[in-house]
């Protein structure tokens, strides 16, 4: 592609060379003969310095920012420079152009809570409804026909406008993804063709990136200001945090707002009972009540079920058809996931909650299932926003019975100084750092009509200690200890 067809409309400057381009990056050692360099400025470094790394590997030309043209300059450089007061932005705009097509019709969800929950069921919706679907996010890219790629929350633009690409060459028309503060902040989702946005909640989290609390918040609400276009519809259930905030900005900006819930305009929660490890949800829409078994334990599914259905319906759907396919929902993997039981019959759960509003919810959905203790094994992650951590001990020892408290991924810093202030939330708990040994110890100690919940990491793999990454795996440590081996 020219760079001028590239750049034509784009944040930046005018372009009239030729130049033909053959690949976008911001990451010098991946620059191939015809690429475009993006120089970001970084936390402590910025890109302009590894541009004569990318110039020499065949990049063409450098966008940047005032800055780094600066850099560029006093360094000599002589390839085409652009300069961008947002290359970020820019670049995402480019690599939306660079990489065309994606699925005809996309959302995308923003929050704390329930993100990952939300995308999954927006696209077994959309297969229930007949399109081939995927969705993006947390636990990577999963399809209607059974792929499944590796993926972050919100992967870098370049990266995320290749994977759409792929995924409207493999035929999928429907996409749901989750969208993260950081991508937003960092303008990763810009240039996705949106039909709908959907919000979950607000609650502490990412503490160590954002400042405050309004911070996140912002960061959270160009999901709704910018990156939605003005044609599209925003979803939210009004009674959860910060949603009213979120509300009131959309409609100022003019946008639709579909609500749910028992305060929303539109699927309204009229009725929720109890059956099993169903709920029983009566639902009042425009086109009639509907009566829903949903599947799914926790009155925060509710929420995220109806989130993912006004998606859903804002993106198309018909709502007869979309209120049916709830009753079909699958829980997200490592989300309020039931694992097995003990032979007294004691039921043992994994959940990736890992901050406090997140463990309350999934705690308080497992109390009604419990007849005897609710016992939580749990941990807090390292490098991560410290203030947290006597947050979850207090959640955890407030909730359950038994609370035991261990590591997560303690990455850099001492595990033992983590477990530390975890008790001073929960100063009667059990302290057992060693992960496994503290879920086999947890399952031991279940009794019949108990309730075991392993909370933290989910669906995650792999357990990060210093510089490494070692196996471990929550399902397969319960499974072990409840004696199923290591198979699903």
């Amino acid at each position: 592609m020219h760079l001028s067809s590239l750049m034509a409309d784009l944040p930046g400057p005018a372009v009239s060379t030729d130049l033909t381009i053959t690949g976008l990056t911001s990451d010098s050692r991946a620059a191939r003969p015809g690429f475009l360099f993006v120089a970001l400025a970084g936390v402590k470094v910025h890109g302009a310095r590894f541009a004569r790394t990318a110039l020499e590997q065949g990049a063409v030309a450098v966008l940047t920012d005032a800055a780094g043209a600066g850099m560029l300059a006093a360094d000599g450089v002589t390839a085409p420079v652009l300069v961008s007061d947002n290359p970020r932005r820019t670049l995402a705009l480019m690599a939306a152009r660079f990489h065309a097509p994606q699925p005809a019709t996309m959302v995308a969800v923003t929050g704390t809570a329930g993100k990952t929950s939300v995308a999954h069921f927006v696209r077994q919706i959309f297969e229930h409804c007949g399109h081939a679907a995927a969705s993006l996010g947390t636990i990577g890219t999963i399809t209607s026909n059974g792929k499944t790629y590796g993926g972050l929350t919100t992967p870098d633009p370049v990266t995320l406008h290749q994977d759409l690409a792929r995924l409207a060459g493999d035929g999928i028309t429907h996409a749901a993804m989750e969208a993260s503060s950081h991508g937003l902040d960092q303008y990763r989702l810009d240039g996705v063709q949106l039909a709908a946005a959907g919000f979950t909640n607000l609650g502490r989290d990412h503490m160590d990136y954002h400042a405050t609390m309004e911070d996140y918040l912002a960061a959270k609400m160009r999901l709704f200001t910018e990156v939605l276009p003005s044609g599209g519809t925003v979803v939210a259930d009004p009674v959860e945090p910060y949603a009213d905030r979120v509300i009131a900005t959309c409609r100022a900006r003019g946008l639709r707002v579909l609500t749910v819930g028992e305060r929303g305009e539109d699927l309204r929660l009229t009725g929720l009972r109890h059956s099993g490890f169903s709920q029983v949800l009566t639902v009042a829409t425009a086109r009639g009540d509907y009566k829903v078994s949903l599947p799914l334990a926790g009155r925060f599914q509710v929420s995220n079920a109806l989130i993912a259905a006004g998606l859903a319906i804002a993106a198309g759907e018909q709502t007869g058809a979309v209120m049916r396919s709830l009753e079909d929902l699958k829980g997200a993997p490592g989300r309020l996931e039931l694992i097995g039981c003990k032979a007294n019959g004691a039921l043992a759960f994994v959940d990736y909650a890992h901050k406090p509003d997140a463990l309350d919810n999934a705690l308080a959905a497992l109390r009604p299932f419990t007849q005897g203790r609710l016992v939580c094994v749990v941990g807090a992650g390292g490098d991560r926003d410290p203030g947290k951590r006597p947050m979850m001990g207090a959640v955890a020892a407030r909730r359950a019975d038994v609370v035991v408290i261990t590591d997560d991924n303690p990455r850099s810093e001492d595990p033992a100084l983590i477990r530390k202030a975890m008790l001073e939330g929960a100063p009667g708990a059990l302290e057992i750092g060693d992960r496994q040994q503290a879920i086999e110890t947890a399952v031991s100690l279940l009794e019949a009509g108990d309730v075991l919940c392993v909370a933290g990491k989910g669906h995650e793999t792999g357990q990060i200690v210093g510089d490494r990454v070692l196996p471990f795996s929550d399902h397969d440590a319960v499974r072990a200890a409840l004696g199923m081996g290591d198979k699903a």
